[in-house]
């Protein structure tokens, strides 16, 4: 199944047919225990550029450890849960490489030879499956409880393997795929060992971040990432409503003021604060959505959330501060209160002078501009 040469961020690919597809699959749907998931039947056929290599990820199902995963690509394709119930994580898509049609600058397919071994390499080891059944295994549970759903997110654990931190090999696969320059695993490992120092317990924990606090504006960078808020764990965190709707523009707050409104567990109403949302503070995004559910990758059961929280367009964890997920290119949304934000009032465009009839006399004219341009003003 493996291809002569592993697909790279940039490189153009087109989606095998639907038919292609399912004969890769066993009857659960999945290839190598991945599912094929429903919401993928609408990209087949598509070009796309590849993302990123997915040779790594970050398992969330169980405690937050980073993964290996083979022959796998995220291409710019996330999931709109049409059929996990409307879930709205909007998750950036596995695609396993015998789905894929690596192709030319030109568009015309690469090695068509190889392209037929793949698919004729994952067949033999699948018994193949129809259409239904990959829509019937999305949701393959229905308990007191609810639907209980299956997708990709929910069975990660069960198509990676242990990958820990410490293997060099995968940062230099970081770089050699093209997800990541040079100048960036030189930060992120330079900060995972000057972090490292201050969880030493030698002391130097408070003189070091006050350190980093110091030097990084010189550069352009953020205060230390890892801080937590002051209000006593069990003391209730302060909210605000804005009701903000898709496509409207905010602005994150800046990370002091955040830090206001957490616990020191980091946590507003439930909801914890990461370190990789710092970089985006003080920066205006527009709003992609107001999340009121998501499968709950642990168990597979929808969870309502009591208050809708945020996504911001382009907002994601870049995996800058992870230390055991480092440069992980999963790309999860990042999730926000509306207390960390705030609305930015777009300014309504002036109307210009517009040419008045022909027949007008040029009094009539003059008067006419003035009453287009009087209201601007």
């Amino acid at each position: 199944m493996k291809s002569k040469e592993k697909l790279s961020a940039g490189d153009w690919v087109q989606v095998r047919g639907r038919g292609e597809i399912l004969r890769t699959l066993d009857s659960r749907g999945c290839l190598d225990e991945m599912p094929f998931m429903p919401e993928m039947f609408a990209f087949c056929g598509k070009k796309f550029r590849v993302y990123k290599r997915a040779h790594k990820t970050c398992d969330t199902v169980f405690p937050i450890r980073g993964r290996r995963v083979a022959d796998t690509v995220h291409l710019e394709t996330r999931c709109n849960g049409a059929a996990h119930g409307g879930c709205q994580a909007g998750c950036l898509l596995f695609w396993k490489t015998a789905w894929l049609i690596p192709l030319n600058d030109d568009g015309s397919p690469k090695d068509p030879e190889a392209r037929n071994d793949n698919v004729a390499s994952a067949s033999k080891r699948s018994s193949g499956c129809t259409e239904s059944d990959v829509w019937n295994n999305a949701r393959p549970h229905n308990g007191t409880s609810g639907p209980k759903y299956m997708c990709q997110a929910t069975q990660l654990p069960y198509y990676t393997s242990d990958l820990k931190w410490w293997e060099l090999w995968q940062y230099l696969e970081d770089y050699t795929s093209g997800n990541i320059g040079l100048w960036r695993i030189v930060c992120g490992l330079a900060y995972s060992a000057y972090y490292n120092l201050i969880q030493a317990g030698i002391g130097l924990g408070a003189p070091l971040r006050e350190l980093y606090d110091l030097f990084h504006p010189f550069r352009g960078g953020k205060k230390f990432p890892r801080r937590t808020g002051s209000i006593p764990k069990g003391q209730a965190t302060p909210a605000a409503v804005l009701d903000l709707q898709p496509g409207e523009l905010v602005r994150v707050k800046s990370h002091d003021e955040i830090l206001r409104t957490l616990n020191t567990d980091c946590s507003n109403r439930g909801m914890r604060w990461d370190a990789e949302m710092v970089p985006y503070c003080g920066k205006t995004f527009r709003v992609l959505d107001r999340v009121t559910k998501i499968v709950n990758e642990q168990t597979g059961f929808m969870q309502e959330m009591k208050t809708p929280c945020i996504i911001l367009d382009n907002v994601i964890c870049q995996s800058r501060y992870s230390q055991c997920r480092m440069f992980c290119p999963r790309s999860i949304y990042s999730y926000w209160r509306e207390i960390w934000l705030e609305r930015v009032e777009q300014k309504k465009p002036r109307r210009e002078p517009q040419e008045a009839a022909p027949e007008l006399c040029s009094s009539q004219r003059d008067a006419s501009q003035l009453v287009e341009i009087g209201p601007a003003q």
